[in-house]
């Protein structure tokens, strides 16, 4: 086995195994793509409401915890990743979200020249195979599925109709440039099973000669000589392999370990990695910085008639009835994953321009999030803020790459972020209590009719909020003149030769949505970028 490649990608996940399949089309290229994780074998992978059953899993999941967040009543918040091929794509919640066109509009402007909306689409466009249709800002030949809920769910009509009711326009596709509506999700579905990057990307490549898949392979360190970036130290089965790279070392290993990588590495601010013993190779006080993430607040309602994915989850019979529907003809509820309602819509519509909160609405109710559901027939409106200013952290703890890091979200640190998570629950209420949805509601269980004032309401955010799972933007993309730009707009690490970085570390700001479709984007473009310095070099 050699210990050579061309190219090394470090992680799995949702940019991972589209630069392995991107990399590897050209036969001349040597690629490895090394992921710490088990091969992605698991059923309750591929069974789209699987997301229960993955969200605490030992082996398919890291379970970082947060450290105590002085926002949130010093709670540690549970951070879940995947860990596995297809990493988070292969856990996540299904949804295919591309953001606001002003999300990379406004990347551009922050001098990020080639990341506009404009300069996005065809990339979007590239890897989508959406059932919506080919049209000029959707694709149809790509290998990622983007599918369409065909039943509907009275709950989510409901759902939908209400927010018609306060004036949001019912809307079939949020990813044309146009994100304000209601209406239900697109899913990375195909078939009823989950299409996630590993689906999409790597099966169609994984038998190609020049791409070699380690699994089982936990990265602990680069290995550079001066300042270049020459391979990577990985342990496998108790052993300590080192591989080289002659072209590139590509860190695809998400917005928590991305940074850590590197800062074991001697890649990071030099206080940080002094303060540890680590030598320093650059200081780079970007690395680990800007970290941000969207903050779910969830409502729970108990609904009047027995309609929900509680009751049939509590029924043998019903359980039985989903179970053999998804079997012979992958449809039902097992075939949807846990949210179907979307709305994007303005909490606080005198300051956004564009929709500043984002709902998942589920059928179903538990106490967290892949919990057990609750008792009675119950829904859930998950709200969240899209674009945060609150700005935390990713930092090691010691030398040992086996230790988590150090993960400070800060959430809710900042006077808009406060005042959009009350604007948030509030205009979740005014749903809930909007015809026609107020004739399925029994009661709010969660957080119930006493919480009334904003310093109740914010206390119960506080109390109850949760990531929805996209820690983004701790190796940020910037130009040269910005002190705390990790990456050019290539994605490649200022002052390192041979290391990129390819995932949700290199945004800038988080994008108004879900993460995993802009990182699929990201990461086609990416790989055209290597492709193209390769020939130049």
């Amino acid at each position: 086995m050699s210990q050579e490649v061309d190219y090394i990608v470090v992680g799995a996940g949702s940019a991972g195994c589209v630069l392995a399949n991107r990399l590897s089309e050209d036969s001349r290229n040597s690629v490895c793509l090394l992921e710490a994780g088990p091969a992605d074998k698991s059923m309750w992978i591929h069974i789209p409401i699987g997301y229960g059953k993955t969200m605490f899993h030992k082996t398919l999941n890291w379970g970082f915890y947060t450290d105590p967040d002085p926002n949130m009543l010093n709670r540690k918040i549970y951070w879940p990743r995947g860990r596995t091929l297809g990493g988070s794509s292969s856990i996540n919640g299904l949804i295919f979200v591309r953001g606001q066109k002003a999300d990379y509009d406004h990347w551009a402007e922050l001098g990020n020249a080639g990341w506009s909306w404009d300069d996005c689409l065809p990339y979007f466009r590239k890897l989508e195979n959406n059932d919506l249709g080919e049209g000029p800002t959707r694709g149809t030949n790509g290998p990622l599925n983007a599918t369409s809920i065909k039943a509907k769910h009275p709950l989510v009509e409901a759902f939908i109709g209400a927010g018609q009711k306060l004036g949001v326009p019912r809307r079939q596709d949020f990813n044309d440039g146009v994100q304000e509506g209601v209406g239900y999700y697109q899913l990375t579905t195909r078939n009823g099973k989950r299409c996630s990057t590993a689906v999409a990307y790597l099966r169609p490549a994984e038998r190609r000669p020049n791409l070699r898949i380690e699994t089982d392979a936990h990265t602990t360190q680069i290995i550079m000589e001066g300042r270049r970036a020459v391979g990577v130290r990985y342990v496998k089965g108790g052993k300590t392999i080192e591989l080289r790279a002659r072209r590139e070392v590509i860190l695809s290993a998400g917005a928590l370990q991305s940074p850590q990588l590197m800062q074991l590495s001697g890649i990071g601010p030099a206080s940080l990695l002094q303060s540890h013993g680590v030598p320093v190779v650059h200081d780079l006080p970007g690395v680990g910085a800007n970290l941000q993430d969207h903050l779910q607040i969830r409502l729970i309602y108990e609904v009047s008639q027995p309609i929900t994915t509680n009751d049939q989850l509590h029924s043998i019979f019903g359980k039985a009835k989903i179970g053999l529907q998804w079997l012979l003809t992958r449809s039902g509820p097992l075939a949807v994953g846990i949210n179907q309602g979307a709305m994007f819509c303005r909490a606080l519509p005198q300051e956004a321009a564009t929709p500043d909160i984002q709902f998942h609405f589920a059928t179903l109710s538990a106490d967290m999030a892949g919990g057990d559901v609750h008792p009675f027939s119950g829904c859930t409106y998950s709200v969240c803020q899209l674009r945060p200013e609150s700005r935390g952290s990713v930092q090691i703890k010691s030398r040992d790459p086996f230790e988590a890091p150090s993960m400070q979200p800060n959430y809710l640190s900042t006077d808009l972020d406060r005042r959009t998570a009350i604007a948030g629950v509030k205009f979740a209420r005014r749903v809930a209590e909007t015809a026609p949805m107020n004739t399925l509601m029994k009661r709010e269980f969660r957080p119930g009719k006493d919480v009334r004032t904003d310093d109740e309401i914010l206390h119960f955010c506080r109390e109850y909020g949760a990531t929805i799972f996209h820690p983004s933007g701790t190796a940020k993309m910037g130009v040269a003149s910005d002190p705390m730009a990790v990456v050019d707009n290539r994605l490649r690490v200022y002052g390192i030769d041979g290391l990129r970085v390819v995932d949700c570390s290199i945004m800038p700001t988080l994008v108004s949505g879900n993460t995993n479709v802009p990182i699929v984007m990201v990461a086609e473009r990416a790989a055209e970028f290597i492709l193209e310095d390769a020939k130049r070099a």
